[in-house]
């Protein structure tokens, strides 16, 4: 699939630029010219070729603060993705196999959270856990968990009641076989669609939440806090917030041209809706054995 990935245009695209985002992640706080915390005498500078980006209000380097503060953005980004994917494609894939009352369960528990806002969520859990960026991400990730649910939950109940599904049921085969063998290739195409676009909501998420203030105690450098702090100095450095929003912004594209290549190779969509035919095999299965009146 990679290969195909790479065949397509846009899939080219969004891989070059989340392999430098994600190279900015490891070695950026490296490449920072001067240290990101480090003020001086010279606040509110225009670039130059000591400052490549100018400084901030304390006389800090921004491009050394974008480039230490890219590795929080992307570590918050995957542990909402990944927090989301395990939270909600396991029981998604075990609410088909394991009883009713599992499956009523977690179609109450996924709906809840679906209800519930993630950023007021979040606040309210950082206000009484303290501050820190990993307690906000986890919460975070299990309240966007239900899309993983109900793509995982679709996407096994398309095989459920296929004939080598039954035949390996009959034959006495354990649920976990069957998952590993049969149903986890069929729900891995959407699952990896949905990640992709997690890991985009994911950058808004974390920015979003810094440039609250939440999540990091300042002065760490993060891209939303950046944005943040620069709002406040649009008179002198109208184009200050560029850099930290434009980054932001080709993340997210990026994440989200991924997430299309993917669709486009596979065939499939992170849409969570449960195909008609599934849904018909569902009700096959609870029709009475005489058939209809």
């Amino acid at each position: 699939m990679v290969r195909r990935i790479l065949a397509l245009t846009t899939g080219r695209i969004a891989v070059v630029i989340l392999t430098v985002v994600a190279l900015l992640a490891l070695f950026g706080p490296l490449l920072a010219p001067q240290g990101p915390l480090a003020t001086s005498g010279d606040t509110l500078a225009a670039a130059s070729g000591e400052h490549w980006l100018g400084t901030d209000y304390l006389g800090r380097d921004v491009l050394s603060r974008l480039l230490d503060g890219s590795r929080v953005s992307v570590l918050g980004s995957l542990e909402v993705a990944l927090t989301a994917l395990v939270v909600g494609s396991i029981p998604g894939i075990l609410s088909v196999y394991l009883g009713r009352v599992f499956e009523w369960l977690t179609l109450r528990l996924a709906d809840t959270l679906v209800a519930l806002p993630f950023l007021l969520f979040a606040v309210a859990v950082i206000a009484l856990l303290g501050n820190g960026i990993t307690q906000a991400m986890l919460v975070t990730g299990v309240l966007v968990s239900p899309l993983f649910y109900r793509v995982s939950r679709a996407a096994t109940l398309a095989v459920a009641r296929s004939p080598y599904v039954e035949a390996a049921l009959i034959s006495g085969a354990s649920i976990g076989w069957i998952v590993r063998r049969h149903v986890w290739t069929k729900v891995l195409p959407p699952l990896a669609v949905a990640l992709a676009q997690t890991i985009g909501t994911g950058f808004v998420i974390v920015s979003s939440l810094t440039f609250l203030g939440i999540g990091v105690q300042p002065p760490e450098p993060t891209w939303g806090g950046l944005l943040a702090s620069d709002l406040g100095y649009l008179g002198q450095q109208p184009w200050a917030p560029l850099p930290p929003a434009l980054l932001i912004m080709a993340t997210v594209w990026a994440a989200n041209l991924l997430a299309d290549a993917i669709r486009d190779v596979s065939g499939t969509a992170a849409s969570g809706r449960t195909p008609v035919g599934a849904g018909r095999n569902r009700l096959d299965e609870t029709a009475p054995a005489g058939g209809t009146t």
